[in-house]
């Protein structure tokens, strides 16, 4: 069983932000929008994913976290959890999960070859489609186990604690 409502998907890369939505009874995920990172002060990609959180009324935010293949978490975990902790602060209080995301930019690029999408043309969807993959694997994750899928983020917690980050 799926709880009910629209969940948000992001897929964060260090040029570009995916971001997915389900659809309310959270069956399905389709591809939102990809935007820019911003890495000004001004971190503008955080606020249009508030800005989309809300419009959609997201009853969840599922953030992909990037593991190594080994289960370990690296630099770009590291990086992916202080995003979804500042995307946490600003949404708050909807839910933020982070969810593995293991080789779901690689599988993105593979089904966009496959569809014919060529090679330069996959940018700005490649991180959209990384976003479908996260949200999905998170709602067939929770549909199989009855769970929500991954671990929540807390929006007043700074730095993961020691053992988060193994």
């Amino acid at each position: 069983m799926v709880r009910g409502g629209v969940r948000l998907g992001v897929d964060v890369g260090s040029v570009r932000v995916g971001l997915a939505a389900s659809d309310p009874s959270g069956l399905l995920a389709s591809p939102v929008e990809t935007i820019p990172r911003d890495l000004s002060p001004a971190r503008s990609d955080l606020a249009r994913i508030a800005a989309v959180a809300h419009d959609l009324d997201a009853v969840e935010v599922v953030v992909g976290l990037p593991r190594h293949l080994s289960g370990v978490e690296g630099e770009a975990a590291r990086l992916a959890r202080a995003y979804a902790a500042d995307v946490a602060r600003l949404v708050d209080p909807i839910p933020v999960r982070l969810v593995d995301e293991r080789l779901t930019t690689v599988e993105s690029h593979r089904r966009l070859r496959e569809s014919g999408v060529a090679g330069r043309s996959q940018r700005g969807v490649v991180d959209q489609t990384a976003a479908v993959l996260i949200l999905q694997s998170a709602l067939d994750g929770e549909r199989t186990s009855g769970r929500a899928p991954g671990t929540r983020v807390d929006p007043l917690r700074r730095r993961p604690r020691q053992k988060d980050r193994a």
